[in-house]
């Protein structure tokens, strides 16, 4: 089982990765693009796996990446897969994604953004806890300027 908050810091190539046990908040964010992806994500996954036997009623995974190569995303898959698993109905998975104001607003209905994150949502099936998905229009310098919370 998970006892401490894990930390990874930053490179060129890896992201800032800010897992807070006490809060329930895990933050992924910077870019993805490690040449040995499970190096950075093994960790991470293996915290997950403890943090979902003694989870927070909320937990928020804050996917803020600003670009992220394939073997990322199938780390990440993995890491939301397991989280999905928090075995308590009444708790709550919220994923944050955060995309450029352009991308944001290209999505103008509730079924665009169903349509763009279907990939995704096929992860979601047979989930245990209430799902979120909370989209976010940022500018370049990284501000929140719209949001859009989605229950799945």
């Amino acid at each position: 089982m998970t006892s401490q908050n894990l930390v990874i810091e930053a490179s060129t190539k890896t992201p800032q990765v800010d897992l807070d046990l006490n809060t329930g908040d895990l933050i992924i964010s910077g870019k993805s693009i490690p040449e040995n992806a499970a190096k950075i994500y093994e960790p991470v996954f293996e915290w997950v796996e403890g943090y979902i036997k003694n989870p927070r009623p909320t937990t928020n995974l804050r996917l803020n990446l600003e670009y992220f190569n394939t073997a990322s995303s199938i780390w990440l898959a993995k890491i939301i897969k397991t989280l999905i698993k928090i075995n308590d109905p009444d708790y709550v998975l919220i994923i944050h994604l955060y995309l450029p104001i352009e991308d944001y607003e290209d999505m103008k209905e509730l079924d665009d953004i169903k349509e763009a994150f279907a990939p995704i949502s096929d992860i979601f099936t047979g989930a245990i806890p209430s799902i979120g998905l909370k989209v976010y229009g940022i500018t370049e310098k990284g501000e929140v300027v719209k949001d859009t919370l989605i229950f799945i």
